[in-house]
């Protein structure tokens, strides 16, 4: 049986991972509407993996004997005023994912779940990608607008594919 309060946190993990898809499609939205499709389609992306981070907790959770609450998700409450903001706004939002999955695993250390924390040292170094991923789409962003190049990194990024993630957890 998992920790009472490591159990909890994973659920709360659950939830947040579910909200960042609700994030990133906030800001694909904003972005295919506003004509950026490749930008639009980046985040899509992002929607796709924070979704698989989030089913990824609930299959090891059930490889763990545990249940998953469904809580409410929460409507993203950011307010987009420039095409630069998602891109800050994500960064900001990668930066409170890690402290949360540092927390986490400082969690299943803390109860003595070896095999937890192994699981979350993957989630760790995915944050590692997930922030240097974001402050690279600022600047690269920053050049291209300063360059006059936009339109050419948008057509870039068109070009982005969901891959599934490298950490799998098989419950059946």
């Amino acid at each position: 049986m998992m920790d009472r309060h490591l159990r909890e946190l994973l659920n709360d993990q659950f939830n947040k991972e579910l909200y960042s898809a609700y994030l990133y499609m906030d800001f694909a939205d904003y972005y295919h509407t506003r004509g950026l499709h490749g930008f639009g389609n980046w985040y899509d992306v992002q929607v796709q993996e924070e979704r698989d981070h989030a089913m990824l907790m609930r299959a090891w959770m059930l490889k763990r004997g545990e249940t998953i609450e469904l809580l409410p998700i929460a409507k993203p409450d950011k307010t987009i005023t420039d095409d630069a903001d998602p891109l800050h706004f994500a960064l900001a939002h990668e930066q409170y994912v890690t402290g949360l999955i540092h927390t986490l695993h400082d969690a299943a250390e803390a109860a003595g779940d070896t095999d937890s924390a192994k699981f979350l040292d993957w989630f760790v170094k995915e944050q590692v990608e997930e922030e240097e991923n974001a402050t690279s789409m600022i600047e690269r962003y920053d050049k291209a607008v300063a360059g006059g190049t936009l339109e050419a990194l948008d057509t870039e990024l068109k070009a982005r594919r969901w891959k599934a993630p490298s950490l799998r957890v098989d419950i059946f």
